[in-house]
């Protein structure tokens, strides 16, 4: 649940382009990866950020982190500008956000003992002296569900679930208030994702941490976030409660998503949504809605195909960017 009503963090019109060509002498483009995004949450809050992959959320996260650097917009944090930062206060910011990436391996030195890498941020950034530095790593190891003889290993020499434990417990080492999780269970298997999402709550309940967690599966979210935000082609499609968000979505695209959820019951099991066709390329964006090309009930005019909708209020707590919000099913 929200702790204060201002928002702890604020993301507004957020714009990330990128350059690419698709050849050696072929003429560079601008892409379009996170396209004006107003995003907020609020101290203690859990929001999961669904999407299939290529929706910009990632880049989302990351520009928010600033280890992107955005093209246009506004990230405030606490009421910090954090684009407007220095190096050096941003150096001293990184200490209150941290991210868990979705490669629990990649995200590790191969060279380094796990006990190393976590003891490593300690000691840059100056939480503990050297000769205290063991002991706190073997806290946050017991913390994360390890214990000390972990300490010496290589990633190796872990398993999947362990080596996510090891870097759930260096983003901790700095004792952070906000974490953005990046796919961090889509890479382990079915029953290790359980203990891995059980452990990301109980940590959040006592440190009172705030939750950005980016996942494609919207089951994942459904016991860890507060609220879900979708994002489509680099746009914020509907932001609902998540009890909302799972009985009564709004947006189309929504809908599909949450009919590819399994549900243990098979009477209480929805029929599929399939929807035809790719996801739009983001070189050669739709002039209206980019979902239109996959809507299963486009309006019968040309508005959805020649206007972009913009994210609105519809219900109190609820956002929806579909001109068909109101009547979805005329």
């Amino acid at each position: 649940m929200t702790k204060n009503a201002h928002p702890f963090l604020d993301v507004r019109n957020l714009v990330k382009d990128y350059r690419a060509s698709s050849g050696l002498f072929a003429k560079a483009v601008s892409v379009r990866a996170v396209d004006k995004v107003d995003l907020h949450i609020g101290q203690g809050e859990s929001l999961g950020l669904v999407g299939e992959s290529g929706s910009g959320k990632t880049t989302l996260g990351r520009c928010i982190l600033r280890l992107v650097k955005p093209t246009a917009g506004d990230v405030f944090y606490d009421g910090i500008d954090v684009l407007g930062l220095d190096a050096a206060k941003l150096r001293a910011l990184r200490r209150r956000m941290q991210i868990v990436f979705q490669d629990p391996y990649g995200a590790l030195n191969p060279r380094m003992t796990v006990g190393a890498a976590v003891r490593e941020p300690i000691v840059v950034h100056r939480i503990s002296e050297k000769k205290e530095a063991p002991k706190r790593v073997e806290a946050l190891f017991n913390e994360v569900g390890l214990d000390a003889s972990h300490m010496g290993m290589y990633p190796h020499e872990l398993s999947g679930g362990q080596r996510q434990r090891v870097g759930i417990a260096r983003a901790l080492s700095l004792q952070p208030e906000f974490l953005v999780l990046d796919e961090p269970v889509s890479a382990l298997d079915v029953s290790v994702q359980a203990q891995v999402l059980n452990l990301l709550a109980d940590l959040r309940e006592d440190r009172g941490l705030t939750y950005l967690f980016i996942a494609h599966d919207l089951a994942v979210v459904r016991h860890i976030a507060d609220r879900v935000a979708v994002m489509y082609l680099g746009r914020i499609v509907e932001v609902a409660p998540s009890v909302d968000a799972y009985t009564t979505p709004l947006h189309p695209y929504s809908r599909s998503l949450l009919s590819a959820v399994p549900n243990p019951d098979p009477e209480a099991q929805s029929d599929r949504i399939v929807l035809t066709g790719d996801m739009p390329s983001a070189r050669l964006r739709p002039t209206g809605c980019a979902f239109y090309s996959r809507c299963p009930h486009p309006r019968k005019d040309s508005t959805c195909k020649s206007e972009i909708p913009e994210l609105k209020e519809v219900q109190p707590g609820r956002q929806v960017a579909c001109f068909r919000s109101d009547d979805p099913l005329t």
